[in-house]
C-alpha cells in the first residue's frame, strides 16, 4: 500500500467515510430516514439515508484500497465521479424537496473537493500492473 496512491486515497477515505456513517447515526436520532432537513454533524448535515450511503461508499473504498491497486484505483474514479456529480447537483437541491439526503453547501463543497482529489488520485496515478510491465 505504501506504493500505491490509489490504495492509499482508497483505504483513508474509506476508514473516514465510514467513520462519518457511523458517527452520522449518533446525530439523526428521530430524523427521518428521506427527511429534507438533517441533523448536524460539525457543520454538515445528514440524514439517516445519508449515513446509510456513507457508509457504503466508505466500505467499498476501504475494501478496494486493502484489495488491490487496479480496484482501488477504478473505485477512486468512479467515486470520484459520482461525487462529482452530487456535488454539482447538490448545487441546484438544497432548497428542493427533492434533496433527500439533505444536503447543505458545507456538503456540496465536501463532496467537489473529495471527487477532485478522487478522480484526480484515480485517473493519473498507479497504471494497471500490465501496463507497467509492457
Amino acid at each position: 500500500m505504501r506504493t500505491s496512491p490509489n490504495r492509499l486515497v482508497a483505504t483513508v477515505f474509506g476508514a473516514v467515510y465510514l467513520l462519518v456513517g457511523l458517527l452520522g447515526f449518533v446525530v439523526t436520532s428521530g430524523i427521518g430516514f428521506f427527511a429534507t432537513e438533517g441533523a448536524n454533524l460539525i457543520i454538515f448535515e445528514v440524514n439517516p439515508l445519508h449515513n446509510v450511503i456513507h457508509l457504503a461508499i466508505g466500505g467499498a473504498l476501504l475494501y478496494a484500497g486493502l484489495k488491490s491497486t487496479d480496484m482501488a484505483r477504478t473505485v477512486n474514479t468512479g467515486v470520484g465521479a459520482v461525487y462529482l456529480l452530487v456535488g454539482v447537483l447538490g448545487l441546484f437541491l438544497l432548497t428542493s424537496p427533492l434533496n433527500i439526503i439533505a444536503l447543505n453547501g458545507a456538503d456540496n463543497v465536501l463532496h467537489l473537493a473529495s471527487a477532485v482529489l478522487l478522480l484526480g488520485v484515480g485517473l493519473s496515478m498507479d497504471k494497471s500492473a500490465t501496463a507497467v510491465r509492457a
